[in-house]
């Protein structure tokens, strides 16, 4: 890990929650900076999840929870501004008095420019090293391959979201927790032993490695990767184990959690994703799900705390006693130094 410490979390990533106006121009302000990586959920309806990016162009979206590649609709976003983003009317980002959710990430300010590191050149790289985050855009070979993320000294990758973007295909994500001989995807499956996602082969801090399999590495198809690397007092990747109880499992992240992910790997189970403008019971029982359209749902009851986040449910898909879970976490706020324990809980 690099050791640099981050103390305000918000100027490179920050949630955002708005009601929709129906409007063919609707400027949402308060994100903090100017976001490069937007994802949208509706929190009031069914609707599905909307990924933009500037490496990809502002209008043009993914879906987490669909197997579809690239769509362009400027009626999704419109524009990335320097205090948010403007929206157009569709129901999925805008529809009249709906309400939302945006999570909202800086990479690097710019579609970026082509990393040569790899054996597969980048067409695009946007990178932000002083978060650890970058968005890159490869062409793939269909053989055993390399890709440059442009992270750089210290910055290895804990997880990795891959998506196919000229054609169907699943979401493919690498988790540190799991290792490079497993992938899991945006789907309610377990995770799976398979090397041709990642070539059995650990991210460096300047690549990571891909496999044959069409999801990562179809020859002359398209792909987006979002690279995270972890980051003191404001990133942490990692891995918890149920105890079915609910007064459940504590995870140390060492800063309070702005937003939270988290995913069983031994069963099946939803990636439920929490955030502290969304509260409820002690910061927050609501979630929405990366693999669904479905509208927010309640009773799944977690605490935000100043160090970390504990689990207050009973529920298979979160906190199963003996359950394998990993979860991506980004902070409000620093707590000790190089994430060494504390003790309140």
């Amino acid at each position: 890990m690099a050791y640099t410490t981050i103390n305000k979390s918000s100027i490179h990533m920050n949630n955002k929650i708005y009601t929709g106006n129906g409007s063919s121009s609707h400027g949402i302000t308060g994100v903090g900076f100017k976001p490069d990586w937007t994802w949208i959920k509706s929190r009031s309806n069914t609707t599905d999840h909307i990924l933009t990016d500037i490496v990809r162009g502002v209008t043009v979206s993914i879906k987490s929870n669909t197997s579809a590649g690239n769509a362009t609709d400027s009626n999704h976003l419109k524009s990335f501004n320097s205090d948010g983003f403007t929206l157009g009317a569709e129901n999925d980002v805008n529809g009249n008095s709906r309400t939302y959710a945006s999570w909202n990430w800086k990479a690097g300010g710019s579609q970026g420019s082509a990393n040569t590191a790899g054996s597969i050149n980048t067409t695009y790289t946007s990178v932000n090293t002083t978060a650890g985050f970058s968005i890159s855009q490869y062409t793939g070979t269909g053989s055993n391959a390399t890709v440059g993320h442009g992270l750089g000294s210290g910055n290895i990758p804990k997880m990795i979201i891959v998506k196919k973007l000229n054609g169907a295909d699943s979401w493919t994500i690498y988790h540190a927790s799991l290792g490079a001989t497993k992938k899991i995807n945006f789907d309610t499956g377990a995770a799976g032993t398979q090397s041709d996602r990642w070539n059995d082969t650990s991210p460096t801090d300047t690549l990571f490695s891909i496999g044959t399999n069409g999801s990562v590495n179809a020859n002359n198809a398209t792909y987006v990767a979002y690279c995270f690397a972890e980051k003191q007092g404001y990133s942490k990747f990692g891995s918890y184990t149920g105890n079915g109880n609910a007064n459940g499992t504590f995870v140390y992240t060492g800063f309070k959690p702005a937003f939270v992910i988290m995913k069983r790997t031994n069963s099946t189970g939803s990636w439920h994703i929490h955030d502290a403008k969304r509260p409820s019971y002690n910061d927050t029982e609501l979630t929405l799900k990366a693999e669904s359209n479905a509208a927010e749902d309640t009773g799944y009851n977690l605490d935000l705390l100043s160090n970390g986040f504990k689990l207050r449910n009973v529920g298979a898909s979160q906190n199963d006693s003996g359950g394998n879970y990993i979860y991506m976490a980004f902070g409000q706020s620093l707590v000790g130094t190089n994430n060494i324990p504390a003790t309140a809980r």
